[in-house]
Parts: structure tokens; C-alpha cells; sequence
């Protein structure tokens, strides 16, 4: 077929990998793709789609193998907050797979997934809204400093070899019952804050037994609000800058119209669950990613609001066969 095309993942086995993968695979525009799937720890079901290669992008005989007869690159993989691995998988591998894209004659398309890690998240005070114009502002620890290398390697091959490149950065992403486990008084708690480690243990228990939900201030007291995203929104919107000209050397925010307000979202489980709701004050800011630009130049639209998010999260049923499983720290 002299107009098929295939796409490297690396972090194909990740939360945004399958869902992107399956995506892409059940969507009749995207016909022509074959996926090849660079797993590491983990691997994908057979399908007559999907080529395996196995390694870490941080060696680069990996990447040359991984990258043979691809025209389109989706990155995903990171290790977290692991700084023993994260320079040479994080920056180490993108400069290989870069290196590898500018000198490749079947290359097309350098899809990044970036994070608002980038841009600070909410450790810093933002006056307005946050766009894409916003300088880089890593937080403390290693996996935010890798996502502001990230992009500006990924930037700077736009300036130096004039590499088609898009980076979609994206605020904390959701799926299944993520969104109820990142509110969780123990230690299942998904994500941070660890509120146990906030109100003690005797409070905590007490909080699990009542089903209360924790809403967050912010360090000047008001109710917290965070930016999320849920992946089925992230992976639509990967897709609508799939060969996408307008995603040409572009970065887009991708992410909820407006970010949970922790006081709304704890009115909401109180309205239509009964749960209390408990406020727990923070050292953090409130923060508001701004999606225009996505809509804009993608004609993309999240799918999701806060009572989508809480609904979805808070009905799912995990089959025996899907633990709850944290593959990296942080």
C-alpha cells in the first residue's frame, strides 16, 4: 500500500498508549496507519496492526530498530519522579529519536505529549489564565525539569532543522476510577496531596469510614482549582493534530474547558451521594490552563466537564482481571 503510514509509541503500554492505540485502530480516518509499539516492562495484545519492538528509547540501537520505516512518532514515555533513569530515558531518548527523525527519509510527524509540570503545575501563583505563551516554570524534582527539556529540545529542532513538530501539553490525565482515588483519605491515594499524611492517621480513618471527601483550599484560603484532563479527551485531540498543518511547530494546552473547583466538585458528591466534605488547606495555588488555542487551530472540544469526570470516576466497576496498579512514583 504506497500511501500506508506507520507510528512509532514509545510508552505504548501507559494509560495514554492503549487508549491512544485503540483509538486510533477503531477510527475508519486512520485506516492507513500501522502502529509499531515500543514496550519496555510490558506488552500489547497481538493484532495484524501492531508491530512490537522491546527496549528503552535510551539506547539508541533501540531507537534506530524502533524507528526503521516510521513516518510519525507519538512520545509518551517518562519514568516519573525516578531521577536514577529519567535524564537518559526522558532526554537521553528524545534526543536519540530526534536525531534518528531528521536524518530518517520515511519521517513526517513529532507528536510530544508535554505536561503543565512544565509551566509549574500549581506550585506557583498564576495571575491569569495560563496559555501556551507561558514561559517554563519547572517545580521541585526531576520529572518536571524533564518535561521543560522536553520542549525546548523538541523546540529547538524546529529552529535548527526545521522538524515537523507538535507538543500537546496536558495537566494531570484521568481514566476509570482515577479521578475518585486521587480524593482517597488512605493509602491508595492517587497522586498528591496525600491527604492522610495532612490530617494524621486517626482523622484519616475516620474520614474513610464516613466516605468524606476532602475539598482543597488554596494558599490564600479559597477552594482549590486544579486542571485535569480525562484521555479519552487527550487522545481525541492527539488525533485531530495527527497530520494536522495547523499543529505544524505548535504547542496546544490540552485540557478541561475550566479546572475542577474543588468546593463545586464536593457539592456535587454531597448532592448526589451523600458524602460530607471536609476542608483541608494547602501551600498551593489555583491555577487555570487555557484550551483557545486547541480550538482554535484542532477544532477540538473536551468531552468532559466536572460532573462527567465525577460521575464516570465514581461509578466505574474494576474487573478482578484490572487492579488498581501504580507503575511509577510521583
Amino acid at each position: 500500500m504506497t500511501d500506508q503510514k506507520r507510528i512509532l509509541v514509545t510508552g505504548a503500554t501507559g494509560k495514554v498508549g492503549r487508549a491512544f492505540i485503540d483509538g486510533l485502530l477503531h477510527h475508519p480516518d486512520y485506516d492507513a496507519f500501522i502502529v509499531r509499539a515500543l514496550c519496555h516492562n510490558r506488552t500489547l495484545a497481538p493484532h495484524d496492526r501492531i508491530e512490537i519492538v522491546r527496549g528503552s528509547i535510551e539506547h539508541n540501537d533501540v531507537v534506530v530498530e524502533a524507528m526503521n520505516g516510521v513516518t510519525h512518532v507519538l512520545h509518551l514515555a517518562t519514568t516519573k519522579e525516578t531521577p536514577q533513569t529519567i535524564m537518559d530515558v526522558a532526554i537521553k531518548g528524545l534526543f536519540w529519536m530526534l536525531e534518528a527523525c531528521r536524518t530518517s527519509d520515511t519521517f513526517q510527524q513529532f507528536l510530544l505529549v508535554g505536561g503543565d509540570a512544565g509551566v509549574g503545575h500549581f506550585f506557583y501563583k498564576f495571575p491569569a489564565p495560563v496559555t501556551e505563551q507561558q514561559k517554563h516554570s519547572a517545580y521541585p524534582g526531576c520529572y518536571a525539569l524533564s518535561k521543560v527539556l522536553e520542549e525546548v529540545m523538541l523546540e529547538q529542532y524546529y529552529i535548527q532543522y526545521d522538524l515537523n513538530g507538535c507538543c500537546l501539553r496536558a495537566p494531570w490525565i484521568m481514566e476509570k476510577d482515577d479521578f475518585k482515588y486521587q480524593l482517597s483519605f488512605g493509602d491508595d491515594v492517587f497522586g498528591g496531596p496525600r491527604w492522610r499524611d495532612l490530617v494524621g492517621t486517626e482523622q484519616a480513618d475516620e474520614y474513610m469510614r464516613s466516605n468524606t471527601i476532602p475539598v482543597m483550599l488554596d494558599a490564600d484560603g479559597n477552594p482549590m482549582r486544579r486542571n485535569f484532563v480525562h484521555v479519552n479527551d487527550l487522545v481525541a485531540a492527539i488525533l485531530k493534530a495527527l497530520d494536522n498543518p495547523a499543529a505544524r511547530q505548535q504547542t496546544f494546552n490540552i485540557c478541561m474547558d475550566e479546572p475542577v473547583d474543588y468546593r463545586k466538585m464536593g457539592a456535587y458528591l454531597r448532592e448526589t451521594r451523600g458524602y460530607p466534605t471536609v476542608d483541608i488547606a494547602t501551600e498551593f495555588h489555583s491555577t487555570w490552563l487555557d484550551n483557545t488555542k486547541a480550538k482554535f487551530l484542532l477544532d477540538w472540544r473536551p468531552q468532559y466537564d466536572l460532573e462527567r469526570m465525577i460521575d464516570e470516576a465514581f461509578d466505574y466497576q474494576r474487573s478482578p482481571d484490572d487492579p488498581r496498579k501504580i507503575w511509577y512514583p510521583g
